[in-house]
């Protein structure tokens, strides 16, 4: 079948911002919810348990036409963030279910103080919702009373949800200018991307300078921005709900211990010298003493190779059989329905994600594909995340999303598979090197880089509370660049404005160290399955099946991973390590003798222009 690169098709969801069909599931929820206030009377702690289990059936009734109505907006949103009806529409859509969970809040409330006892009793009756109602629970201690809780739920809709939108808006609208080729060039943020890391120096440096200049300008307001978020996130969460810290508000939501992600950070930090030894050996191959941060993603030989997006799709989607044919057929659902938006467009959201709605609902996934072997890993990163979720379809909405970090595994895996069969089918030696090469530019992205996002969002909390100007932050952030690199590279001051560019950091604080911690459980599970063969495949797929039906802890221990011992950790690192030790057996003569026959020409040619001069 033939993929061309196009906007994905909504009409599933709603057909337009006027459309019956979308006025009609306000009026829904709105029938649904005040059905589900007439309970309110019936909540004990002695309740039956099919009268518990209607309420609960009740509750997720609405929440499918809540998430289908907050998908439309938010993926229109998306397509283009300039488009006032998605504005208006995001913003009626968030004052609309803040009100339904005010009016809703009691039954949540309700449940955290059953008694244990009771609580259990209802559980072991309630099949695949006691995942779900085991999480709330966890929550007890950091809940508010119902008029509380009701004020958050409004001050967030006109607070830190607006502020997220705001900054979503200005950012999707940066221009950014490059001379390529004599010619001055007005690019987005993914069309800039390729510069980043093509194969010539001086347009990365001037890529890079361009796109943090830019940034660089509104640096002060994104930063203001920044610190609002940051302010917001501690008055709600540390002062009101009595977190210990910043970051365990996350873990809890993530259901994994602070001591695991402490270890993961930990360990991380003394593995970076892995990566700085990377560095300095990748120098060697692009033929310069020193990397400067600017190189980091260069490409080891000169390919320039495109990638059409049908071969694209259709690589894609052939790894992925050769791995299981089902999940070759999830990926195949995704283009079929229409639901992969690939287009670089003005005013598209930036960067790439995959939303999964409902259970029933095939996943939207959004991408720039600009034809990079990059492009291509990153339709297989998110096809990945559409396939787990598809793979978790038999449970309810409340489970089949998998928490944060495990939510990384399919599309890092299928991201591997991607890149065994680029490496086996490919025959030029040089786009085989890239590849190589590549594996570890992903890997530091992907493991040391949010690694040290996240402890910049630590520190940067902290900062805030002790109120850090704008600048301030910038230079931590500027430390903490150098601690990540060590002498492994040369470090220019524009990177300081690097943070206010990453929106991870705003809409989801401390969501990054989820990307490292699914990138090295893969590593663990690639291992295993280069070891164990067809065995491991039922093993992998019950992993994803599981989706979030149970503790991430739970779901890992039944695969043999202990995600609290450091040495879990270190043995993703020690793979790196390996990866390195393979990487510097590969000759770095290729480039030397091009640069010396080059060196030789341009001698031959002066030495002929002299003759001929006298």
């Amino acid at each position: 079948m033939a993929y061309k690169i196009k906007k994905w098709n909504l009409d599933e969801l709603f057909t337009g911002f006027d459309s019956p069909e979308l006025n009609g599931a306000f009026d829904n929820v709105e029938e649904q919810v005040a059905s589900f206030e007439g309970l309110r009377g019936k909540l004990k702690s002695d309740i039956d348990a099919e009268t518990f289990l209607e309420a609960v059936r009740a509750s997720e009734a609405t929440r499918k036409i809540v998430h289908r109505i907050y998908a439309f907006a938010g993926l229109s949103f998306a397509e283009d963030t300039q488009n006032q009806n998605a504005q208006s529409l995001m913003g009626r859509v968030q004052q609309f279910v803040a009100e339904m969970e005010n009016r809703t809040l009691f039954f949540g409330l309700w449940w955290k103080d059953v008694d244990d006892a009771n609580a259990e009793r209802l559980m072991s009756a309630s099949g695949d919702y006691r995942y779900y109602l085991e999480e709330m629970r966890h929550f007890k201690p950091h809940t508010l009373s119902e008029p509380e809780e009701k004020v958050v739920n409004l001050k967030d809709v006109t607070g830190s949800n607006a502020l997220i939108n705001l900054y979503d808006a200005i950012t999707n609208r940066y221009v950014f200018k490059l001379k390529v080729n004599g010619k001055v060039q007005e690019l987005m943020r993914a069309q800039l991307q390729p510069f980043i890391q093509g194969s010539d120096p001086k347009l990365r440096a001037a890529a890079y300078q361009e796109m943090y200049r830019v940034y660089g300008e509104d640096g002060p307001i994104l930063g203001q921005m920044y610190q609002t978020r940051a302010r917001d996130w501690h008055n709600e969460n540390i002062n009101m709900r009595k977190f210990k810290g910043a970051m365990s508000v996350r873990n809890l939501a993530n259901d994994v211990p602070d001591e695991a992600v402490n270890a993961l950070l930990e360990v991380t930090k003394k593995n970076a010298k892995t990566f700085q030894r990377y560095f300095k050996m990748k120098a060697k191959h692009l033929g310069v003493s020193k990397l400067r941060r600017y190189d980091i993603y260069a490409p080891i030989a000169k390919s320039d190779k495109a990638f059409d997006f049908n071969a694209a799709a259709n690589m894609v989607i052939e790894s992925f059989n050769a791995f299981d044919p089902k999940i070759g057929e999830l990926a195949k659902r995704v283009f079929d329905k229409d639901h992969l938006d690939s287009e670089v467009r003005k005013g598209k959201q930036g960067g790439a994600f995959c939303a999964s709605i409902n259970p029933e609902d095939t996943p939207f996934v959004l991408m720039n594909y600009t034809g990079r072997a990059r492009d291509v890993a990153t339709l297989a990163h998110e096809l990945g995340h559409a396939i787990h979720a598809m793979l978790a379809s038999h449970h309810t909405t409340f489970t089949f999303h998998s928490s944060l970090p495990l939510a990384e595994t399919a599309s890092t895996f299928g991201e591997m598979m991607l890149t065994e069969k680029l490496l086996s089918e490919e025959k030029d030696e040089s786009v085989r090197r890239d590849i190589l090469f590549k594996q570890m530019d992903d890997a530091f992205a992907t493991i040391l880089r949010q690694i040290y996002f996240a402890l910049f969002e630590r520190e940067a909390h902290e900062m805030v509370q002790k109120n850090a100007s704008v600048d301030e932050l910038s230079a931590a952030y500027l430390a903490n660049l150098k601690e990540q690199f060590g002498d492994s590279l040369e470090l220019s001051d524009d990177f300081k404005w690097e943070w206010v560019s990453i929106p991870h950091i705003y809409h989801t604080p401390f969501y990054v160290y989820a990307y490292a911690f699914g990138q090295l459980l893969v590593f663990a599970l690639y291992e295993q399955y280069k070891a164990e063969g067809e065995s491991f495949k039922p093993k992998y797929l019950k992993i994803l099946s599981a989706g979030g039906s149970e503790a991430p802890a739970k779901i890992l221990t039944e695969a043999g991973v202990d995600i609290r011992d450091p040495k879990f950790w270190q043995g993703g690192f020690d793979v790196l390590s390996r990866m390195v030790d393979e990487l510097e057996k590969l000759p770095v003569e290729a480039r030397s003798k091009t640069k010396k026959a080059v060196a030789k020409k341009v001698a031959k040619t002066k030495l002929a222009k002299k003759k001929s001069k006298k």
